[in-house]
């Protein structure tokens, strides 16, 4: 009797397919990839540095009118400057409202601010309109004229814009400020470069579906134009509400000016009381500063798209 070979039949120690093909678990000594010292988080470092700081330098006169408004005349002189006041005065706040006629000069402010913002997108909105989607004759003569305007200074139709004023008896009045201003050509242009970029497949939709031309703007184009509205609002609110050379000259008594005028106003013309300048400069600033916060998207998305558009 012969005996097999040892383990050949011992189904124990023979040799299975899946124990031959089973993965070893062996380390691997694999290089690790680190960043170079230059490298993109190095590089991102830098940059929130190189953005803080101007951003720092951008806000740094913000918060040094805040500490002035909170300073006395004496502090805010002294050389070298007093970066902290040694006592808040609050009272300075107070001090506007009886130098100035504050509350009426704010109110007419922003009725002058929405009536000019109002005017201006309507009028701009129109004529951007007929630039850019209607044919008539001379229009790129009449656009090309309308341009010119924006080479020539204010300063230089100052005077006969106010006897057009005076001789309408507007003077001291809103409409007075608000109607010499209330066109823009700057405005017009920006409305017509969104105006031609839009396709034509949308004004011939409309047209076949029987809609005026004045349907197809307010029902159609003008929707899409928020962008640039936006944009208008938002340049023309700024230029609104900081204006102070015409409201200056069509405005004679404190409580018919603007709050441009008002703060221009505390420049005495042999002491300036810095710390009430800088507190109704403040006050005046807050309402612009608290609309920018609540339509920050708005605002820059605003401005995005009509910069890419014009």
């Amino acid at each position: 009797m012969t005996m097999s070979p040892q383990g050949s039949g011992d189904p124990m120690n023979t040799p299975t397919e899946s124990s031959t093909n089973r993965p070893t678990n062996r380390p691997t000594n694999r290089p690790t990839k680190k960043s170079a010292p230059g490298g993109p988080r190095g590089s991102n470092v830098w940059a929130h540095v190189v953005l803080s700081i101007g951003g720092f330098i951008m806000v740094f006169p913000f918060l040094w009118q805040v500490v002035m408004s909170l300073s006395s005349t004496a502090e805010v002189t002294s050389v070298p400057p007093t970066f902290w006041p040694s006592e808040l005065r609050f009272d300075n706040y107070v001090e506007v409202f009886r130098q100035v006629p504050f509350l009426e000069q704010f109110w007419v402010s922003v009725r002058v601010t929405v009536t000019t913002v109002v005017g201006q997108v309507v009028l701009c909105s129109l004529a951007g309109y007929a630039f850019a989607r209607m044919r008539f004759a001379a229009s790129a003569t009449i656009f090309a004229v309308m341009l010119s305007i924006l080479m020539i200074p204010n300063q230089a139709y100052l005077i006969p814009q106010y006897q057009i004023v005076q001789n309408l008896g507007w003077l001291d009045t809103v409409p007075g400020i608000v109607v010499p201003t209330i066109f823009s050509a700057f405005g017009t242009f920006l409305m017509r470069q969104f105006f031609v970029n839009l396709p034509d497949e949308l004004e011939e939709a409309a047209r076949l579906d029987g809609a005026n031309p004045f349907q197809i703007f307010w029902k159609v184009m003008l929707p899409l134009a928020r962008p640039s509205i936006s944009a208008l609002a938002i340049v023309t609110v700024l230029a609104a509400w900081n204006n102070l050379l015409w409201p200056l000259v069509v405005t004679s008594r404190a409580e018919h000016r603007t709050l441009s005028v008002g703060i221009a106003s505390l420049n005495g013309q042999y002491v300036i009381d810095y710390p009430v300048m800088m507190a109704a400069s403040l006050m005046a600033m807050a309402p612009i500063l608290i609309l920018f916060i609540l339509m920050q998207r708005r605002v820059i998305e605003g401005l995005a798209f009509s910069g890419l558009k014009g």
